[in-house]
């Protein structure tokens, strides 16, 4: 079966959406699905096409999300009618996997991460006339004839239900992880100052304005390291200031796209890594440090709920001084625990490949 993914970011740039179909790409290859991965050139050094592991990456020249959605359509539909079906995700790709997919007559599948609604106007650092702009961009998205749509997790079912999804186009799929490469730390770090760690995308949902406020609160001695991308340079340069001002210089340590095992490194030297997120769709961080045997401070949002076990702490309110409770907690070795759940790569992929197989031969 030949398969076309649209996407609007593809490895190697740095979240859970890249690593999910990163993952699910490389394994379909494997298993002698033809894989087409059209998607924006990540960087000015990427070559505008290429293979990676017999998957062929079509990157297009669009380093704005935003020109991708309104303008990749042209080639998704050249390659759409090369292909037996479309995958696609939320939320910029999804407009010309719909046109690639109406004009060329083939099924479309997306998988949707989250469902925001009437939360985008509690999010910081976008104006109200972006965050409006985005909520009605993704109502009309969630009105489009996809085929099927794929849940990443129990809360993102619900919310696409509640949001007017046909409970029968809706599947749960949740995010899959290599354990292989997951395993328990061994050795408890011995830091000499106890330090936390924010590892993930710069995303306006993430929780960085409440990682600040919180930290900020907190009077004893800790370090917070943050590992983001350098992109967007605006919104980093807003954290970086949003630090000075709450003179938090001498305690926040900033790094930027670690390679993979350094990045686990990290994580696993960490005494205590933090989630604050507004909402999350699945929670890759979470559950891969989870499988890694580091504590985590948890927002308690969305799927968070869903996903977070293992040793863990819960913010008790959505807010600087509830983050500066959960950090204290930590300080004091006042963990919650509970079994760990794992999210098998395999058990994902196998529940891909019959939705395809379901989808994949008829005509739209």
């Amino acid at each position: 079966m030949k398969i076309l993914f649209i996407l609007e970011s593809f490895h190697p740039n740095i979240g859970g959406v890249e690593t999910l179909f990163r993952d699910l790409s490389l394994a379909l290859a494997k298993q002698d699905f033809e894989i087409t991965v059209l998607t924006t050139q990540s960087s000015h050094n990427n070559n505008l096409s290429k293979e990676l592991s017999g998957v062929k990456i079509v990157r297009l020249p669009f380093r704005n999300r935003y020109l991708f959605t309104f303008l990749a359509w042209i080639p998704a539909t050249y390659y759409a009618f090369k292909n037996d079906l479309i995958q696609t995700t939320s939320y910029n790709a999804g407009i010309p996997a719909i046109v690639a997919s109406v004009l060329a007559w083939k099924k479309v599948i997306i998988t949707f991460h989250e469902v925001w609604g009437k939360m985008w106007f509690r999010l910081p650092y976008f104006s109200k006339f972006s965050l409006s702009l985005h909520y009605l961009f993704e109502k009309m998205l969630l009105l489009l004839p996809f085929t099927k749509f794929v849940a990443v997790s129990e809360f993102t079912k619900k919310q696409l239900i509640a949001h007017g999804i046909n409970e029968k186009k809706v599947t749960r799929i949740y995010n899959g992880l290599d354990y292989s490469f997951l395993k328990p730390r061994t050795i408890v770090p011995q830091n000499e100052t106890f330090t936390f760690l924010y590892f993930g995308r710069l995303g306006i949902s993430k929780g960085l304005d409440i990682l600040i406020k919180g930290a900020s609160k907190v009077e004893e001695k800790f370090k917070l390291e943050i590992v983001v991308p350098r992109q967007p340079t605006n919104f980093l340069n807003t954290i970086k200031q949003e630090i000075k001002e709450a003179n938090l210089e001498s305690k926040v340590s900033i790094f930027h796209e670690l390679p993979s095992d350094e990045m686990k490194n990290k994580i696993e030297s960490a005494d205590t890594v933090i989630i604050p997120s507004y909402s999350e769709g699945f929670g890759f961080c979470a559950v891969e440090t989870i499988a890694l045997g580091v504590p985590i401070i948890s927002s308690d949002q969305g799927s968070l709920r869903e996903v977070v076990n293992g040793k863990y702490i819960k913010m008790e309110s959505f807010d600087g001084i509830g983050l500066a409770n959960a950090m204290r907690k930590a300080l004091n070795g006042e963990y919650e625990n509970s079994p760990q759940i794992k999210y098998h790569l395999t058990d994902s992929i196998k529940a891909y490949i019959d939705l395809y197989s379901e989808y994949g031969k008829s005509k739209a």
